[in-house]
């Protein structure tokens, strides 16, 4: 099942691997920031093997993510030096991406509403 984005859990029933929506938004990223190209293919990788139900299991992989009041998620990319802000829909299996940038350019929006152009 597992080609198909689904695990199967003990019970019986199908779990959804973690979709990353708007991973186009990365190749024009890291055409910007060559050095977080590597960064960034791991981080999708590593979501796209995922199966999330809820906000722990996410900092429980990613013990340095954020969950905000919003429901959004923000991780740290590349040791801190980026971040990327995500809006999680557990039951989809599904993760839009809302922003990614420089430690700087983070600290100049508000992650709770921001969203990519």
């Amino acid at each position: 099942m597992q080609e198909y984005g689904l695990h199967e859990s003990q019970n019986g029933t199908t779990i959804p691997t973690m979709r990353v929506i708007a991973v186009s938004h990365f190749r024009t990223f890291w055409v910007k920031h060559p050095q977080v190209e590597q960064a960034l293919r791991a981080w999708v990788k590593d979501v796209e093997a995922a199966h999330w139900r809820q906000p722990t299991d996410i900092t429980q992989q990613f013990t340095t993510a954020s969950v905000l009041k919003s429901r959004r998620v923000v991780f740290n990319i590349k040791s801190n030096d980026f971040r990327l802000v995500a809006a999680v829909a557990y039951r989809f299996g599904a993760v839009y991406v809302k922003f990614i940038g420089t430690h700087a350019e983070y600290d100049d929006i508000d992650a709770d509403a921001v969203e990519m152009p």
